[in-house]
C-alpha cells in the first residue's frame, strides 16, 4: 500500500501541482489563508486514487468543517487525512518549500505517512514499524548534535506563549533558528537530521498526521506543549515540541518549560546552554 501511495502522491504532483507553480491565480480562505486552483485539483485526485487503493472517508484541508468531522466519525478503522498543498504561501509566491502530505489514520493514530516534495523530488515516507525513508535512504540521512548549544532550530513564532517567544529571541538556547512555512515538510527534516529541534505552537490534523510517523519511525521524539503523549490530544489542534536525538529532546522540553514559567533572567545563561556547551 505505501508503494501505491508514494506512486500516486508523485504522479498527482506531477500532473496536478507543478504545471500551475508560478501561474496560478490565488484567493483567500474566510481565516486568511491562501488559496488556489491547484490545492483543490490535487485534494481532488488524491480522494480519487486513495479511495481506489483503500476505500475509506477521506479528510482533505479544502474540506468544510462538517465534512471533516463526518469523515472522522466514520473512520476509527481507517481513515486518509491529505493536506494537498501544504505551503501555499510559499508555492504562491515562487518560494520553493511546499509539500503533498497523506497520512492513514487508524483509530486515531497515523500508521501510513507520506510527504512529498515536488521541488526537489523528495520523497519522505512511512510506515508503522517498518522505518522511516527518504526516496530509497533510510532516515535519518545526517549526522544531528547532541548539543543544544549548536543545534538548528525549526520554530514557528506565530502561535507560541509570550514567555516562550520571548526567551527564545532575546536569549535563544540553540546556534541557529530557520521558520520554512510548510510544516509537513518541517517533521521530515526533522527526521533527516537537517532540523536537530522543532517548535510550533498549533497545526492541524493534516499538518502533523503524515509527518509525525515519519519522525517517529525514523527514530525521533514528540509531545505537545501541554501533554507528554502527543496522541492524547484535541486532533484538530496540536502544538509540538520535537528532537531526533533523545539527550536533546528532554534537554529542549527542560527549556521550553522552564521559559514558559518565565524563569529565566535576562542576561544570564540558561541551564538547556551551559549543558549544550559541555
Amino acid at each position: 500500500m505505501l508503494d501505491q501511495v508514494r506512486q500516486a502522491v508523485k504522479a498527482i504532483a506531477q500532473r496536478e501541482v507543478m504545471p500551475r507553480y508560478l501561474k496560478v491565480a490565488h484567493s483567500r480562505k474566510a481565516d486568511g489563508s491562501l488559496f488556489t486552483e491547484a490545492d483543490l485539483a490535487c485534494q481532488n485526485a488524491l480522494v480519487e486514487a486513495l479511495q481506489r487503493i483503500l476505500p475509506c472517508p477521506v479528510i482533505g484541508e479544502e474540506m468544510s468543517e462538517a465534512e471533516h468531522h463526518a469523515s472522522w466519525e466514520a473512520g476509527h478503522d481507517g481513515v486518509w487525512c491529505i493536506d494537498p498543498i501544504d505551503g501555499t504561501s510559499n508555492f504562491v509566491h515562487g518560494i520553493p518549500y511546499f509539500g503533498i502530505s497523506v497520512a492513514l489514520l487508524r483509530n486515531g493514530v497515523s500508521v501510513l505517512g507520506v510527504v512529498y516534495d515536488p521541488v526537489l523530488d523528495e520523497m519522505f515516507s512511512a510506515e508503522t514499524g517498518r522505518g522511516a525513508w527518504l526516496n530509497d535512504s533510510p532516515l535519518p540521512i545526517s549526522q544531528h548534535t547532541r548539543s543544544m548549544h549548536h543545534a538548528m532550530a525549526g520554530i514557528e513564532f506565530k502561535r507560541i506563549p509570550r514567555n516562550i517567544a520571548l526567551q527564545l529571541a532575546g536569549q535563544p538556547p540553540f546556534s541557529s533558528q530557520r521558520n520554512f512555512g510548510a510544516s509537513t515538510l518541517d517533521w521530515c527534516y526533522v527526521a533527516a537530521g537537517r532540523l536537530d529541534i522543532y517548535l510550533h505552537g498549533g497545526q492541524k490534523l493534516w499538518d502533523y498526521a503524515a509527518g509525525s510517523l515519519i519522525l517517529q519511525e525514523a527514530g525521533g521524539y514528540f509531545r505537545t506543549l501541554e501533554n507528554s503523549d502527543f496522541w492524547n490530544e484535541d486532533p484538530w489542534q496540536r502544538s509540538v515540541i520535537a528532537a531526533l536525538d533523545s539527550e536533546l529532546y528532554s534537554g529542549w522540553c527542560t527549556w521550553i518549560e522552564t521559559a514558559r514559567q518565565g524563569e529565566f533572567v535576562t542576561g544570564q545563561p540558561d541551564a538547556a546552554s551551559r549543558q549544550g556547551s559541555h
